[in-house]
C-alpha cells in the first residue's frame, strides 16, 4: 500500500522494486490506469468539443442576421481560453501539492455540474441569450484549466519514460477521435436549431447538454480506474507567484533553453490551431455555404488526421522526442494551409474555392496528420525534461502559455476576419495567413538537446 505522506521518489522506488519482483512493470496496454486515463480524457474532450462547437456555430451569423452582427467566434474562443490564463498557475500548484489522481476525479465531478448549467443555458436562451452561454463556456474553460496539469502531469508518474511517446500518442489519438465525434455530433445537433419556418431556435439544443451530463457522469466513473498515487510535493508552499509562473519554474526555463524553446513551439502550434479551427468554420458556413452539419464534418476530419499523425509520431519517436518530426510537420502544415487558401475568381464576380467541399476533406486530413506529428515530440519533451518535483507546475505553465496563445488566436482571427471583409477577399485567404504563422517553425527551429 502506498503511503501518501512518503516522499514521491521513495514511493516510486518501492513500486519499482515490487514490480521487479513480479517480472517487471505491466505492459502499457494491459495497465488499467492507462485505459482509465484514456477513457476519461476521451469523454472530457468529447464534451468540450460538442459544447464549444455548438457555441462557435451559433457565433456565426447566417442569412439576414449576418447584416446585423459580426462573426463572434473570436470572442467565444477568447472566453474559453481566459480561465487557462487566470488559473493554470494555481492548478499546477494544486496538482503538485495534492495527488494528481484526486485532482482528476474532482474535475470530473465538477464537469457534471457545468454540463447541467449548460442545459439550463440553452433552455433559458430567450432570457439570457448568447451571453448566458458564454458564462457556461467560461466555466468549461475553468474546469479544463484545473484538469490539464493532472491529466498530463500524471503520465510520467504512472508509466515508464520509454512508454511515454506511445502513451501520449494513444491519448492524443483518442482525444482527437473525441474531437471528431464531438464536433460531428454538434453538426447533427445543429439541425435541431431550425424550426419549420427555417428560423434559428437555440433553446432546442438543450438535448445536447442532457447527453453531455450523462457523458460527464461516465467520465467520473472511468477516472476512478486510475490507480492512486502520492502527491509529488506534499509540503509545497503556496506563493503568489504560483498564480502566474512560479519562481523555480522561471529559473528552470531560464537555465534550460531547449525546454523554453519547446514551450514556445507548443504555444505557436496552438495559436495556429485556434485560428485554423475558426477558419474552417468560416469557410464552410460562409464561402461554401454548406450549413452547420457539413461544416462540422469539415472540422471533424482534421481530428482523423491528427489521430493518425499522433500514432505515427509515437512509433517513430519510440523512447525519445524526435524533433525532426517538428520540422516535417510544420512544413507539411504550411503546404496544406496554402492549398486550402486557394480560391479562383468567377467571371460574374465572387470566388470559387479551388478544392470545394469534397476536395477539402483529404487536404484537411493531411493537415491534421502533419499537426499530430508536430505536437507529439514537443509534448513528450515538456513532460519528461523537468525534474520530478516540477512536472505538474511545468505542465500548468504549458497550459497557461498555450491558452494565452489560443486567447490571442481569437483576437488574431477577428483581425483577419475584419481585414478580409474590408478588402472583400474570399474566406479561404484565412488559411494563407495561417501558413505564414507556421512556416517559420519549419525554416528555423533546430534545437540542440544536451542531456540534463
Amino acid at each position: 500500500m502506498i503511503n501518501p505522506y512518503e516522499p514521491p521518489q521513495v514511493a516510486k522506488t518501492r513500486l519499482a522494486e515490487r514490480a521487479d519482483e513480479n517480472t517487471g512493470p505491466s505492459p502499457l496496454f494491459r495497465d488499467r490506469s492507462f485505459w482509465g486515463m484514456t477513457a476519461t480524457q476521451f469523454l472530457g474532450a468529447f464534451n468540450d468539443n460538442l459544447f464549444k462547437q455548438l457555441m462557435l456555430l451559433l457565433a456565426i451569423p447566417v442569412g439576414a442576421a449576418a447584416i446585423r452582427r459580426a462573426d463572434e467566434q473570436g470572442l467565444a474562443t477568447m472566453i474559453f481560453s481566459l480561465p487557462f490564463v487566470l488559473f493554470s498557475g494555481f492548478a499546477g500548484y494544486l496538482s503538485d501539492r495534492y495527488s494528481k489522481r484526486t485532482m482528476i476525479v474532482a474535475c470530473k465531478c465538477a464537469e457534471i455540474g457545468i454540463m447541467l448549467l449548460g442545459m439550463i443555458g440553452f433552455l433559458s436562451f430567450g432570457t439570457f441569450g448568447y451571453r448566458g452561454l458564454l458564462v457556461v463556456l467560461f466555466l468549461m474553460g475553468t474546469h479544463s484549466a484545473f484538469f490539464g496539469p493532472g491529466k498530463y502531469g500524471i503520465l510520467p508518474e504512472l508509466f515508464r519514460e520509454e512508454d511515454l511517446p506511445r502513451a501520449n500518442g494513444v491519448i492524443l489519438m483518442t482525444t482527437f477521435l473525441a474531437i471528431i465525434f464531438g464536433t460531428a455530433s454538434a453538426g447533427f445537433l445543429g439541425d435541431l436549431l431550425y424550426n419549420a419556418a427555417g428560423e434559428r431556435v437555440p433553446q432546442r439544443l438543450w438535448i445536447g447538454s442532457l447527453a453531455c451530463i450523462g457523458i460527464a457522469a461516465i467520465g467520473t466513473i472511468t477516472s476512478l480506474l486510475v490507480r492512486p498515487i502520492p502527491p509529488a510535493v506534499p509540503n509545497l508552499r503556496f506563493e503568489f507567484s504560483t498564480l502566474a509562473i512560479p519562481r523555480d519554474t522561471r529559473a528552470l526555463l531560464a537555465a534550460d533553453r531547449p525546454l523554453l524553446g519547446a514551450l514556445l513551439i507548443s504555444c505557436m502550434f496552438w495559436l495556429v490551431s485556434g485560428v485554423a479551427l475558426q477558419s474552417v468554420n468560416s469557410l464552410g458556413m460562409t464561402q461554401l455555404g454548406v450549413g452547420e452539419r457539413r461544416t462540422s464534418m469539415l472540422t471533424a476530419v482534421i481530428g482523423i488526421g491528427i489521430a493518425a499523425g499522433a500514432v505515427l509520431a509515437g512509433r517513430i519517436s519510440r523512447c525519445k522526442a524526435d524533433f525532426r518530426l517538428v520540422t516535417w510537420g510544420s512544413i507539411a502544415m504550411t503546404a496544406g494551409m496554402l492549398l486550402m487558401g486557394v480560391s479562383l475568381p468567377l467571371p460574374g464576380g465572387g470566388f470559387r474555392h479551388l478544392l470545394g467541399y469534397a476536395g477539402s476533406f483529404p487536404v484537411l486530413i493531411f493537415l491534421g496528420g502533419a499537426a499530430g506529428m508536430l505536437a507529439i515530440p514537443v509534448q513528450v519533451f515538456i513532460q519528461t525534461r523537468p525534474p520530478e518535483d516540477q512536472k505538474g507546475r511545468m505542465i500548468a505553465v504549458m497550459n497557461l502559455t498555450n491558452f494565452i496563445a489560443i486567447l490571442l488566436s481569437g483576437a488574431i482571427y477577428m483581425a483577419f476576419d475584419r481585414l478580409i471583409e474590408a478588402l472583400q477577399w474570399p474566406r479561404s485567404v484565412l488559411f494563407d495567413f495561417n501558413a505564414l504563422l507556421i512556416l517559420p517553425i519549419g525554416l528555423f527551429y533546430r534545437p540542440k538537446i544536451e542531456p540534463r
